[in-house]
């Protein structure tokens, strides 16, 4: 019984392969679809993975500055500390004192003769600062709001970097990661639809050209399963190859753009994560892509013979 089932399945898989090579144009053009659709959604994927890391990267260096005034007392000073770091959201605080702040200041533009004799001969007018960073950058509501209660305000000498231009470009990075993050999804989603819509067209039109075939084999008895089987295994065979087809050209165009073109080219896109990236998790996404595009031809190849045996039960 075992030995039979063996030799059915295995004559599924040869009629599969057999039909593959017979209906070579069919079977190429459902390749080279499946290639497209595979290649622009791992590209997609590439992208907002980089697109990503280079957001999290600014994000990774933001935080917030608080000026205190030169007369503030020690306790007043270490109570608004521990009142900051007692947040939730709170990732780090650091203390900076005038003279410290002024060294930084001195050493961040040691190249500027003219600011750096300005800051020497003059009094210290940086004043004491402390550097707030944040688990998500996103929650900056309840600092804000405790920042901006009157008592805290009074030991304040000027307000905090979270404010004007700065606010917006963090609004602005915020609003950004969560667009593209969306719209990758989105995109991906939407080039599966396609490509299961182009290869179910593909396998009707290969069911066409075998139709009297097909019902020869209806008539002596073959199941369901033996007639959709062979369309099944042309799919699956589809999918692997566009999968492999498609990992190839990606890497080849990551790893190039990775060389050529650089952070400047894009803006703020970090074109050479993407290299990293598709090295990090070469065997992910081999095993994506493999499962996608199999996934992809058998939905496909699934609704498209189910529709015709329906039809002509």
């Amino acid at each position: 019984m075992k030995s039979r089932k063996l030799i059915t399945i295995w004559r599924v898989f040869g009629a599969g392969i057999l039909g593959f090579a017979r209906n070579a144009w069919l079977s190429l053009a459902a390749l080279a679809t499946m290639i497209v659709t595979l290649s622009i959604i791992l590209a997609s994927v590439v992208i907002n993975a980089t697109f990503s890391h280079t957001i999290e990267q600014i994000r990774s260096k933001i935080d917030v500055s608080i000026y205190l005034k030169d007369d503030i007392t020690i306790q007043s000073k270490d109570q608004l500390l521990d009142q900051i770091k007692s947040m939730p959201n709170v990732k780090e605080v650091e203390y900076i004192s005038k003279e410290a702040a002024k060294s930084a200041f001195l050493e961040l533009f040691k190249d500027n003769i003219d600011l750096q004799l300005a800051a020497m001969s003059a009094d210290n007018k940086i004043p004491a600062t402390v550097r707030v960073k944040l688990y998500n950058p996103d929650m900056m509501d309840d600092l804000k709001q405790f920042l901006d209660q009157p008592e805290i305000t009074e030991l304040q000498s000027s307000p905090t970097s979270y404010s004007g231009s700065t606010k917006e470009a963090i609004d602005s990075i915020t609003k950004a990661t969560s667009f593209f993050r969306t719209a990758g999804i989105v995109g991906v989603l939407v080039f599966a639809g396609i490509s299961i819509l182009i290869i179910f067209n593909t396998i009707q039109m290969a069911i066409f050209n075998r139709r009297d075939e097909l019902s020869i084999m209806s008539l002596l008895g073959a199941s369901r399963w033996f007639i959709r089987g062979p369309f099944l295994v042309e799919s699956m065979l589809i999918g692997v190859l566009s999968a492999g087809v498609s990992i190839a050209i990606c890497y080849v165009l990551f790893v190039v753009s990775s060389k050529v073109l650089t952070a400047s080219t894009f803006g703020i896109m970090d074109v050479a994560y993407s290299r990293q990236f598709f090295s990090d998790n070469l065997l992910l996404i081999c095993l994506g892509q493999v499962g996608l595009g199999v996934l992809i031809g058998v939905m496909s190849s699934y609704i498209a013979t189910y529709k015709y045996l329906r039809r002509n039960r």
